[in-house]
Formats: C-alpha cells, sequence, structure tokens
C-alpha cells in the first residue's frame, strides 16, 4: 500500500480519527485547552456553561480505556456519550453518580448500594455532598470540588475500611496544603491501579483554569507496586519524580504541561509504560534509554524544543503512533525504518527540509508533515566568529577498555581510545550532542578483504552508528605496525566491499603512547563523513593517471627510472591507468632458484579502466636489474615474463615483443596492462622457475611457539609468528612461561589458515567458536599476534604424567595458489607444519596439579541445555580482561575485602590477577545451577564490556547445539520434546 501524506489536515492533540489505540472526542475552548463542556455542574459557586478544560471528566478517562468500548469486529475504540439534559437541573451528587455509570457501568450498582451512610465532608466540601457521590467501592472523585483534596485525609480517618480497596483516585493539585495532607495518605491505599493528581481541574471566578500546584511526589509513591495508570497533568514538575521508576506496573504516564527540561537516563525502567505523554514542557532531548521501552505503543512529546531523535528510537517495535510536532526537528534518524509497528507519525510544525527515505519501506504509515520547509534549501549558517586560538581548544577526552561508547558535542572533541587509535572531531561538526560506540574486532578472512601483495597492519576498528553523517570531515587515525616495505593506506567497509580512503601517516600524541615511557604510536589518518569499519593495510605504492586520446606520461614515484608512455590516439576514450612496483630482494631470488648470477628487475603490475586493448603500442621503461648492463650483458639471458594474476601463471614473452637495450634500462611495447617481470638467468626454462620463485616470496617464514604457564602448566600458549620476531617474543614470554625451543621454519602466506591439534594423550574443551574437529582455527597475519591460550588436560582415562605434542596443519587451500603448489599441500602428510613436545605433570606440592580436576574441568558453569561454560572458556575471557577487572568484580557480585585481597596478592600480575578474581568467582558458582551464566553476561554488560558478553552468548549458543546435535544421535530429542508437550 502507497504512504499517504496529509499536508491539510492534522490528528487531535489527544488522538486521531485513525488512533488505533484511544479515539478521543471533544471540544477546544476558546483559551486553546482541549475540553468537554458539561454546564455548571463543576461546582455550586461556578457559572453556568463553564468549560471544564481537558483534565475534565470524559477527558481524563479516554487515555486509560475507561468509558471506551471496542467493537470484537473493526477493533476502533468509541467513546459512549451520556445523554443531554439540562444542566443546571442536575446536583453535584447527581453528577457524580450519572458520570460513574456511564465511565463505569460496573460500578453503578456499587454506587447505589453503598450511599446508605451520610458522611458530612465540611469543610471543605459542600454540606449536602453524601459519601456515595464521591466514593464508591473502588473509586474516589476529589477533582470536582474546590480543594477537594483535603477530603481525603478526612475520608482515610473516619472510613479507613473503605478506601483499604480503593482502586480509582482522583484529586486536584489547586490547593497546596490539602494536596501535601493527600499525599501523606497515598501510601496506604496500596491497592490502587489509576492516580490523577491534575491542574486545570477548576477555574476561578474569571473562568480561567486554576494551575496545579504539585511540585514532586514523595518516594513512598512507589510502594503502590498495582500503579498502572498515572496522570499529574498541568502542574509545576521540573523534572521526572524518581519514585516513578520504581512502579514496575505503570503502563500509562501522563506528564504533560509541566516544566520538564530533561528526561531521566534510566527511564528504560519503565519496561510496562504502553502510553507515554510528555506535552507541552521544555524537553530539549530524549534519552536514548528510550529504546528500552519495548511495550511501547503511543509516544507524544510534541509542543516541547527538541532538535533530535535519538538513534534508539527506532528500537521502538510496538510504536504506533509518535507525535512530536510543534519542536525544532532538523531531522529525523534513519533508525525509524525498523518501526515495522508505526501507522502514525504527527510532524508538523518543524524546521524538516527532508523526509528519510527509510520511511518509505512502511507502506500503511501516514504522516502529517505540514508547516515544515520540505524541499527548501537550508538557511546558510552565520559566519563564524574569529576567536583567540587559546578559546577555541577542542577538549580531549582518554577512554578506558571498559568505556564502549562515548558523548561528543557541537564544540568538538579529540578522542583517545585504547591501544592509540584517535578521533578527532572538530568544532561545528555536529549540531547537537551525539553518541558513538567503538570496537575492535578480530579479522575474520571471510570478510577482511586483502589484494594481491597487501599485509594487514592492523585489526579492524568498527566505530558506530554507521552512516551517521558530520556537517565537517571527522579525522579517524588507526594504529598499525611498522610495515618493511610498501605504502600504509587506510580501508573503510560500506557494508559490502573495501575502499581506501586518501591517507596520512603521522605519530600519536606523546600523552597517548601505547607503553609508557615509549615512542607514540603510528597512525595511519583519513577524513571520512560518516563512520564504519576501518583497517590500516600495506600494499605496493600505486601511481595512477588519466589517459586521454591526447596521451600521456606516467612516472613511478617508488623508481624514477619506471615510466610509461602513452603516445596520441593510444585511446578513444579516457583510462584510468595504476602503476605499482614491488621491489625484490637479489638475495631472496637467488637462494630461491639457485641461481648465484640470476638478477631481478622490480616487479610491474599494470591494471586500467575500462580493460581494452589500446590502439596504439604503449612504450614501457623499466631499469635493467642490477650490476646489469646494455654493453656487458648477454642479451640470450635475458627474460621478459608476462604473469596473469588471476590464473597465478608466468609466460616468458622475449621473443613476442620489441625488446630494446639501452645501458641502463630495458624498453619494449605492449598493448595491454598486466604483470610484467624482467629477469637475467642461466636458466632454461624460466616460466618454471619464476612461478615457483613467485610462489615463495609471497610466503612468510614462520615458526610456532607452545609455551606453558609457570604457576598452572594446564595453562598452554600457542602463538605463530615470522621468524625474525621469535626470539623477542621468547625473552618476553621467559619469566611467567616455559616449554620447547621454537619450531623449525615453515611457510605461510598473509591470511592463510591453519589448526593446532593436541595429541598423544592430551585434550582440549571443544565447546568454543574457534574450534573445528578438535583443533583450534588460526589466521595467520604478519603483522599481528596470532595468538591463543587454551586449558589442556588428559584424555579422559590417562593417568600419570602425560608426555603429548600439539601438532600444526595448513587449513583451506588459499583460492589463488598455482596449481602444483595446491596439489602438494593436498592430503593429510602434506598438510602437516610442525609438531612440538607437550608435558603435563603429575599431582605434586609445587604446582599444585590436580589431575583429576584436569580430566574433569573442575570450574564448568550451568548446564548445556540453558547455558554452560568450561574452564576453556572462562580462562578466554580471562585474557581478554584489563584494568576493568576490578569492575567486573564489583558486578559479579564480589565484595570489596575479596578484591583487595586480591589485588594485595598479585599486585606486580595483572593476568594472575584477573584469572584469580574471575575463578574465585566461578568456584562460588559450583552450585548456583543454571543462572550463573546469565549473571556472568550481565556482569559485563553492566561494566561495558559488551564484546565479552557476546562472545559468551556465542560460546553458550555453539554448546547448546552441540548438545542438541548429540541428542538427536541417541534418539532422546523426541522422548524430551514429547515430554515437555506433556507437561504443558
Amino acid at each position: 500500500m502507497e504512504r499517504k501524506i496529509e499536508e491539510d489536515t492534522a490528528p487531535h492533540e489527544e488522538g486521531g480519527d485513525e488512533n488505533p489505540l484511544w479515539t478521543l472526542k471533544q471540544s477546544r475552548s476558546e483559551d486553546g485547552d482541549d475540553g468537554v463542556t458539561l454546564g455548571c455542574h463543576a461546582s455550586r459557586t461556578a457559572s453556568k456553561n463553564q468549560k471544564v478544560p481537558t483534565a475534565s471528566l470524559a477527558c481524563r478517562e479516554s487515555v486509560t480505556g475507561l468509558g471506551i468500548s471496542r467493537h470484537a469486529s473493526g477493533g476502533e475504540a468509541e467513546v459512549v456519550e451520556p445523554e443531554r439534559e439540562d444542566p443546571c437541573d442536575r446536583t453535584i451528587s447527581s453528577l457524580s453518580s450519572s458520570f460513574s455509570s456511564i465511565v463505569h457501568p460496573n460500578l453503578s450498582s456499587s454506587s447505589s448500594s453503598s450511599c446508605g451512610s451520610v458522611l458530612s465532608l465540611t469543610p471543605p466540601l459542600p454540606p449536602s455532598v453524601e459519601l456515595s457521590a464521591v466514593l464508591t467501592d473502588t473509586r474516589l472523585t476529589l477533582d470536582v470540588y474546590q480543594e477537594g483534596a483535603a477530603a481525603l485525609p478526612l475520608l482515610w480517618g473516619s472510613v479507613p475500611e473503605r478506601l483499604r480497596d480503593l482502586q480509582y483516585l482522583r484529586l486536584g493539585s489547586e490547593d497546596k496544603s490539602g494536596l501535601d495532607a493527600a499525599l501523606d495518605v497515598l501510601p496506604h491505599l496500596t491497592g490502587l491501579r489509576s492516580l490523577a493528581i491534575r491542574g486545570h481541574c477548576l477555574c476561578d471566578s474569571k473562568g480561567d483554569p486554576l494551575p496545579g500546584l504539585l511540585t514532586t511526589l514523595p518516594d513512598s509513591v512507589s510502594t503502590l507496586s498495582h500503579l498502572k495508570h498515572l496522570d499529574l497533568s498541568f502542574n509545576q514538575l521540573t523534572c521526572v519524580p524518581p519514585c516513578l521508576l520504581r512502579l514496575p506496573a505503570l503502563s500509562v504516564l501522563l506528564l504533560c504541561h509541566n516544566h520538564i527540561s530533561a528526561l531521566p537516563p534510566d527511564l528504560g525502567h519503565l519496561s510496562s509504560l504502553t502510553y507515554l505523554s510528555l506535552m507541552g514542557n521544555k524537553l530539549l532531548s530524549v534519552p536514548p534509554s528510550v529504546g528500552q521501552l519495548k511495550a511501547l505503543q503511543m509516544l507524544d512529546v510534541s509542543h516541547n524544543v527538541l532538535q533530535q531523535l535519538p538513534d534508539e528510537i527506532g528500537s521502538l517495535g510496538e510504536l504506533v503512533k509518535l507525535e512530536v510536532s510543534h519542536n525544532k526537528l532538523k531531522q529525523l534518524p534513519e533508525s525509524m525504518g525498523s518501526l515495522v509497528s508505526l501507522r502514525e507519525l504527527v510532524i508538523y510544525s518543524n524546521d524538516l527540509r527532508v523526509i528519510p527515505n527509510c520511511l518509505n519501506k512502511l507502506p500503511l504509515l501516514k504522516m502529517y508533515v505540514r508547516d515544515n520547509p520540505l524541499g527548501k534549501p537550508p538557511t546558510p549558517p552565520p559566519l563564524p566568529l574569529v576567536l583567540d586560538h587559546t578559546q577555541t581548544k577542542v577538549p580531549k577526552l582518554h577512554l578506558k577498555l571498559n568505556q564502549q561508547s562515548f558523548f561528543v558535542s557541537s564544540a568538538g572533541c579529540h578522542v583517545f581510545l585504547p591501544g592509540g587509535a584517535e578521533l578527532m572531531f572538530p568544532p561545528g561538526c555536529l549540531m547537537t550532542t551525539a553518541k558513538f560506540r567503538w570496537a575492535e574486532k578480530r579479522p575474520d578472512r571471510k570478510w577482511v578483504w586483502l589484494e594481491e601483495h597487501d599485509i594487514l597492519l592492523s585489526r579492524p576498528l568498527e566505530l558506530r552508528p554507521h552512516g551517521v553523517g558530520f556537517l565537517k570531515p571527522v579525522e579517524v587515525c588507526v594504529p598499525y605496525h611498522r610495515a618493511k616495505r610498501g605504502e600504509v593506506v587506510l580501508r573503510t567497509f560500506d557494508g559490502q566491499s573495501w575502499s581506501t580512503l586518501p591517507t596520512e601517516l603521522r605519530r600519536g600524541s606523546e600523552e597517548h603512547s601505547c607503553h609508557p615511557g615509549g615512542r607514540p604510536a603510528r597512525l595511519a589518518c583519513s577524513s571520512v563523513n560518516h563512520f564504519s569499519w576501518f583497517m590500516a593495510v600495506s600494499r605496493p605504492v600505486r601511481d595512477t593517471c588519466s589517459v586521454t586520446p591526447a596521451g600521456a606520461l606516467l612516472v613511478s614515484s617508488s623508481d624514477p627510472g619506471i615510466k610509461l608512455h602513452f603516445p596520441p590516439d593510444s585511446t578513444a576514450q579516457t583510462r584510468a591507468i595504476t602503476l605499482q612496483v614491488l621491489q625484490v630482494s637479489e638475495l631472496e631470488v637467488q637462494a630461491l632458484c639457485g641461481d648465484p648470477q640470476a638478477r631481478v628487475s622490480p616487479l610491474l603490475c599494470l591494471s586500467q579502466t575500462p580493460t581494452l586493448h589500446f590502439l596504439q603500442p604503449v612504450r614501457v621503461q623499466i631499469p635493467l636489474p642490477p650490476g646489469v648492463t646494455g654493453h656487458t650483458a648477454d642479451l640470450s639471458l635475458l627474460h621478459l615474463l608476462h604473469g596473469d594474476p588471476t590464473a597465478q601463471t608466468w609466460t616468458d614473452i622475449t621473443s613476442q615483443v620489441s625488446l630494446y637495450v639501452t645501458h641502463l634500462y630495458a624498453i619494449f611495447y605492449i598493448t595491454h596492462f598486466s604483470w610484467y617481470w624482467l629477469w637475467y638467468t642461466t636458466h632454461r626454462c624460466v616460466s618454471g622457475v619464476v612461478r615457483k620463485v613467485y610462489q615463495r616470496l609471497k610466503q612468510f617464514k614462520v615458526q610456532f611457539l607452545v609455551l606453558q604457564r609457570k604457576m598452572d602448566p594446564a595453562q598452554v600458549l600457542l602463538q605463530c609468528l615470522p621468524a625474525n620476531k621469535i626470539e623477542g617474543r621468547v625473552q618476553s614470554l621467559s619469566e611467567q612461561y616455559d616449554g620447547p625451543q621454537p619450531s623449525d621454519l615453515c611457510d605461510l602466506l598473509e591470511g592463510e589458515q591453519f589448526f593446532a591439534g593436541f595429541e598423544r594423550g592430551l585434550d582440549i574443551v571443544t565447546d568454543r567458536p574457534d574450534c573445528v574437529e578438535g583443533r583450534l582455527c588460526f589466521v595467520f597475519y604478519s603483522s599481528l599476534k596470532n595468538v591463543k591460550e587454551v586449558y589442556v588436560c588428559p584424555t579422559q582415562g590417562q593417568k600419570g604424567p602425560v608426555r603429548g605434542q600439539v601438532s600444526f596443519y595448513r587449513g583451506e587451500i588459499p583460492s589463488n595458489l598455482p596449481e602444483e603448489v595446491a596439489r602438494k599441500r593436498k592430503g593429510p602428510d602434506s598438510q602437516w607444519l610442525a609438531t612440538l613436545p607437550l608435558r603435563l605433570p603429575a599431582l605434586n606440592s609445587e604446582n599444585r596439579f590436580n589431575m583429576e580436576e584436569l580430566q574433569y574441568p573442575p570450574l564448568n558453569l550451568g548446564d548445556p541445555e540453558s547455558g554452560y561454560l568450561t574452564e576453556a572458556n572462562l580462562l578466554s575471557v580471562s585474557l581478554q580482561i584489563g584494568q576493568d577487572w576490578r569492575v567486573i568484580g564489583i558486578n559479579l557480585g564480589m565484595s570489596y575485602e575479596e578484591l583487595d585481597r586480591i589485588q594485595y596478592k598479585y599486585r606486580d600480575n595483572l593476568g594472575a590477577l584477573v584469572l584469580d578474581m574471575l575463578f574465585h568467582w566461578a568456584r562460588g558458582q559450583r552450585n548456583a545451577g543454571s543462572g550463573s551464566v546469565s549473571r556472568l553476561v550481565a556482569a559485563m554488560i553492566e561494566s561495558g564490556r559488551r564484546d565479552l558478553a557476546e562472545e559468551i552468548e556465542d560460546i553458550v549458543s555453539l554448546g547448546r547445539r552441540k548438545y542438541t546435535e548429540s541428542l538427536k544421535r541417541v534418539g532422546l530429542e523426541t522422548e524430551s520434546s514429547s515430554l515437555g508437550e506433556a507437561q504443558q
């Protein structure tokens, strides 16, 4: 269905004609207040035909659903109106009785039965008022009498037994002293379900409504645990009373026409709220916690001064109507496209110039957009004032590991993230204060994209929310490891593919060094207009140019001796040309091909867009291999190789091209682009040698480490590093770890997968996401750590010391390998890389090694059906906890004394401190049942470590799936499911 937008008509302030929740028919008085004409029944002193404002009887009952009948077929709400009669003939008593019978038909009989006794309530009520006129079995109405609130303490003192079952109470708030006395009685009315304390219930002698004088509510109101409906409209509230956040059953809350300027950040505690009206206040913003009101169906924040809505408003999946008219909104968040239940959006009288396209995905949505400058260009901002540099300093914000989110105002901010990353928000990049989140992700082979010859230099950095635009570019700086060769660039991911950003390299701030006293981090920086994923990559230097029919000349920036000359008329259309130069070590080539006289020139990688042959040959100039000159060289040993990057093949094309040699350069002509490599070698079969050498040059010489923690031999560290980094790594680990010497040299490609298997009596817990068929999965990146720690134990039935081993095997065969190389990697033997010994000692007093605890991990939490974590899972989690360990311990329920004892015991060893804290808590959960895992997840979220909470949930989900599969294998799933159905 096509979305309908009405600009000339708007819904009523309190409800529209198509509101699926509430429908209200009302009149509007001359002073602008909504009301229902009730005649002279408001009080004996009121004039005839006086209008009672919105707080009048029928209006107040419409929101709670009282007096509304809903047809079973159509589901539309209808207000049942009373029969018309002469208003001057009705007394207060008859009016109250008639209105109760209209709004509450089920209460009419009880009203008549309760009028046997006459209680004088003078003062404050008129002398002729009977108790039955204001009180039924469950309802007390005191807001239609002058100073009626003062009658509540009188009633409580006279007939308390009649008030104990009270469910509906209406009070006026125009009398301060009477209201204060009435508030003292409220905590005793524990059965209340509906409470209204409103102003504008009565008018003065001039016909003006009397203002409400309520400024706050006592904390004792939080004892009204059954309260579902609360109306505090037309009062003097400046904030939401804190006691309201402790009313678990509250579903309808009206705070209209007060003086509230801000909402509490923990507004999300009102999880049962379905209707929230804040119309006519002074709100500047809506807190992000509004997204936690999952049951909310109607939200009214009209007639405020809002400039934007939070992105979290898109989490209100049950929202049916949103009223934001008469504000200062300039844009609507894209997250509103997720409001699948939204049927009515009232946005008139704002400063909206564009309606987001995301709202087109809501075909049943009806919008009211009049009085907005839609389609008009934005008003140019005033020229910025030139201030002194000292006055325009951008504030700085240093985040800790447990701070996964932060706020930035329009003044800008220089944000320092843990690990060395920096974000520079310039002044004016935001209109209002906004919330952002960050997270460092583990590189996943499925979506981390690397081009040929690329090296990953950093873990992907995710900045959220994605796609939110900035008024000025924001500088994103990602720390990276030093690259041996090539250029460093920053790449971003748009959800489908990676693209390269213009990158500037610099050092980070001195005050934000990764290590105390160390040098600042190397940063790859780029200015962006929105947030996404970012990572630093090293690649061969890239030079580009555009070639027109007039011709062009492209000179390499890394080697000026390399030139491409495009003659005139070589192309009929403009082409984008890219040149990359890969320098190759002469010693490596000689060692790989076995020819001590071999020499090679730089490798040329040429590409173009579009990929069409040139109309005229392109002249390519390349330096001769080192040590070779045109006067002394044997030209029969000079070979020009053509490489196909797709098929990973090399072909000798020396005899197929015009190759000229000068004293220092070789010149040849080509009509299409690819890879070109000039060799000087005595080998005759050059193509096969070059193919093998090129593949070996792409590989890294690596070594494997298998080390055991000295204090706990069951804790094993596994790591794979390039050979030149092994010695320094072993020295840094020698104080805490011990184990065999590193493995022999092996070859791995950048981004290649490999596995670690535990053999000969050793076993690990396989209920973890990175475990495949009993082996731990790794992905090798030469500039990253490639490290994991696990708990090992003897296989079941194994006793005494265990002399086992850890073997490393290749994983999936990379798709870009040559056929002969891939063929060699097939089969279990050819996939083997290295094997290192691993010994588990028997029980002794030195290391307190308990064999039975190793056989059966002692700190298993929960059960496989609801959630299960093993000792190895806990170890994996502990390795990711840093200085935020104390906050996590407090949220886990540990006492300060326990945390102080642990801190003193391991004051010089953060890793052991974290382990003792987490395992001490886990040992106390042995008899806690299935809820222990949920408590751990909740503690991580409260501590700001949502990344760890998500990892724990992934582990639990994997364990639950394996548990279900095991039930299927033994034939117990059908039996258990049928048993569950029988119990239901």
